[in-house]
This record gives C-alpha cells, structure tokens and sequence, in this order.
C-alpha cells in the first residue's frame, strides 16, 4: 500500500511540481492549495504532511495547532524564510522538521522518507505499559489515567516515549533532540525544554505525580 502525503501550498507551480514528483516515486499525493482544503483532505488520514506555512486564510502553523493533537504523522513545513523565533514557533505548534524554498527535490525525498522510516520504527516497537494508573500504548500512541486520554502532540509522545522505554536513564537536550527531531534536522535543542514543560501540564491535570524528573545541570529522566 503506497503512503499518502499530503502537500499544501498556495503556489500552484509548487503544488504541481511536487504531486508529479511524489507521484513519480509511488505516493499517494493528496493536494490542497489553501487551509480550508488542508483540513478536508487531511480527513483522509495522510502519512505524513508538506505544509507551506504562508497560506492566505489559514497559515500552516494554525493549520498545525488544530490538527496536532487529532493526528500523529510527521508534519514538514514549507517556508521561504527561517528564523530562529520562527521555528521554536513551528516546533512548538507540533511541526517535525523545515524546508527552505527553493529546495533540492533529492533532499525533501530523502527527508520525507527518513520520517516515514521513522514512524514504522516506532509502530513496530508497540506495546501498553501499565505504570499505576498511568497507561501508555505505544501501539496508538497515546497516555491514559483511568479511562481517561492524555493528548499528547506527536513530538511531546515522542520524547514521553523515548524516556519511558529507558526509565533512570538521563537524557540531556542535545540527545533528546537528536532521537526525536532527528540528528539531521535544523533546529533548536532549546525547544525540548518547552515540550517537557507542556507533557508535565497535561499529566498534572491527572497526577501530583512527577513522571519527567529533571536532573539538574544533566538532562530528564523517567521515573517509575
């Protein structure tokens, strides 16, 4: 079954010269030229999302905030520009990784199948942790307390994963990035610290209970 990606782009010379190439290669293109078609075709439950972030009635960062916790699959932003400020913005709305136009068609591939690769070597790992009243199933990606569903955006997964597979082992910034993010992504480690800021806000509404230790001067570990 060949995967689906969703590219939306206001630029139609963009738009179709990436849904030839993808298609070319095998996809299953899914195209939209503004937000309101991003979120209908995102409906259709893409594998993973090229989103130009400059989209005239939506942009894709608001596209991204409202989608990310109802899907999982990596999200890949467009841009013309990049600052600094822009992606801790981009990584803190739920985006994987950036593209700066004009772009080489070989670098996106390549990247674009690096996150797939990534997302099938999380699914195979699945499998539900019981700890206390805390239950996670990596299987669905998700955290429960009781009956109850913690949502989580796909990165604050990601890192709540990565600790929870290794609990008492510390992990500093630089390695959380690099196993989430990808040590091939340009970006930020500073942004980790704002994610583990955000799961420990929606476990607290659950729990007095510290799951993310921070380790001062080290990194954040999981405790039992």
């Amino acid at each position: 079954m060949c995967a689906k990606i969703l590219i939306a782009d206001d630029e139609k010379d963009i738009v179709s010269m990436l849904c030839a190439f993808f298609e070319s290669k095998g996809f299953c293109v899914l195209p939209a030229a503004n937000g309101e078609e991003t979120l209908k075709q995102i409906e259709r439950k893409p594998d993973i999302i090229l989103l130009d972030i400059q989209m005239p009635d939506l942009d894709g960062l608001e596209i991204c905030r409202r989608i990310r916790n109802h899907i999982s699959c990596p999200i890949l932003f467009l841009t013309a520009r990049i600052e600094e400020n822009d992606k801790v913005k981009g990584f803190a709305a739920g985006g994987d990784d950036y593209i700066v136009k004009p772009f080489s068609l070989r670098e996106l591939e390549a990247r674009v199948l690096a996150h797939l690769r990534r997302e099938v070597r999380h699914n195979a790992g699945a499998k539900v942790r019981f700890l206390g009243d805390l239950t996670i199933d990596y299987a669905q990606r998700c955290l429960f307390f009781g009956d109850q569903p913690v949502g989580l955006a796909k990165k604050e997964f990601d890192i709540v994963e990565l600790l929870s597979q290794n609990p008492g082992q510390v992990f500093d910034k630089e390695r959380i990035y690099g196993r989430v993010w990808g040590w091939d992504s340009d970006g930020d480690s500073g942004v980790v610290a704002e994610h583990i800021r955000r799961i420990r806000a929606k476990i607290a509404a659950f729990t007095q209970r510290t799951y993310v230790e921070t380790v001062w001067g080290c990194g954040y570990k999981w405790v039992k």
